[in-house]
């Protein structure tokens, strides 16, 4: 499998026309775990709430089928931002043997 190198805007501001700056992988490695926990917050909130409305679906059958809908919306949620936990995660991962492969340790 192709090995794909991701160059993130935010960490490649040229200097003059022709001459990119320097990457900070450190800073690359710090920013990508700050949005991996971020992410996982998400994931344990929107889960969270999940539980919640399904809890409160049976408590309220009157309005269950709004509260299934919010239950089912907020899983969907929850799914998508582990994903992107799981995607920051590999970029950190990448960001770290970046840093480590340019002697930055």
């Amino acid at each position: 499998m192709a090995e794909v190198k991701h160059h993130h805007q935010l960490f490649h501001h040229k200097k003059d026309e022709g001459e990119p700056a320097e990457v900070d992988y450190a800073k690359a490695e710090k920013h990508h775990n700050h949005k991996e926990r971020l992410a996982e917050l998400g994931t344990l909130a929107a889960g969270a709430y999940a539980l919640h409305e399904k809890h409160q679906s049976k408590k309220d059958p009157k309005n269950a089928h709004k509260h299934k809908i919010k239950e089912e919306i907020a899983a969907v949620v929850a799914v998508g931002s582990g994903g992107f936990a799981f995607h920051e995660h590999h970029e950190k991962k990448a960001a770290r043997k970046e840093r480590k492969s340019h002697g930055h340790h």
